[in-house]
């Protein structure tokens, strides 16, 4: 069953779950298609992420009870599958500060560590924290690291990290507490473009290692 919860008080937040696999983010995709396809009255926005879809209304037009009403007509009826478009390749200088140290707590080398983060396609599961930031998943286990104890108050735009099973780039200049081991120069976020965000939920890529 659908979990409801106010997420301030213009939004409401429509949990489908509570884990980070593909077919939760494609209920969720879908979920967001039917509500775009049909939208309810005052609905303003919608932000898809892992295994949740956040809600933004207009308080002058409906309110959280009427909303969650038209939303809960569709449970149990959106049926998803994820997008079957083109992988986006991500050119990757591998050469991010915390390359070594990533390649010490993991017992391989730093050229293993490259060689296992380009190895597969990522998921992007949410897009958010920094404008344009891309949370993916999944890291190969052997890659999994926590974050950093003490995050970083700049990170540069287009830094490549990595923490627990995620990867992800920095779109924009921020602070940030991922492992660094990479940079692209791939730009990923722009105020001025429709989307301004390079990446949504759904998007699939692979880093593609450069020099």
């Amino acid at each position: 069953m659908w979990r409801v919860t106010a997420a301030g008080d213009r939004a409401i937040l429509v949990r489908l779950g509570a884990v980070m696999e593909p077919q939760l983010l494609a209920q969720v995709l879908a979920l967001d298609a039917a509500l775009q396809d049909r939208r309810p009255a005052g609905l303003l926005g919608t932000v898809p992420a892992y295994a949740s879809l956040l809600c933004r209304y207009d308080p002058v037009v409906t309110d959280a009870a009427r909303l969650e009403a038209s939303i809960r007509q569709l449970e149990g009826r959106v049926r998803g599958s994820m997008p079957s478009g083109s992988i986006v390749e991500i050119p990757t200088r591998y050469d991010g500060a915390d390359l070594g140290d990533v390649a010490l707590k993991t017992n391989l080398t730093p050229a293993g560590v490259i060689a296992l983060h380009a190895s597969r396609e990522y998921l992007v599961y949410c897009v958010g924290f920094a404008p344009g930031f891309t949370y993916c998943g999944s890291l190969p286990d052997e890659l999994s690291v926590p974050r950093l104890a003490s995050p970083r108050t700049r990170v540069p735009a287009g830094s490549v990290g990595i923490a627990g099973q995620q990867t992800g780039i920095y779109a924009v200049e921020s602070p940030g507490g991922w492992n660094l081991i990479g940079r692209t120069d791939m730009r990923l976020f722009d105020p001025m473009a429709d989307p301004p965000a390079r990446f949504r939920a759904g998007d699939r890529l692979r880093f593609v290692p450069v020099s």
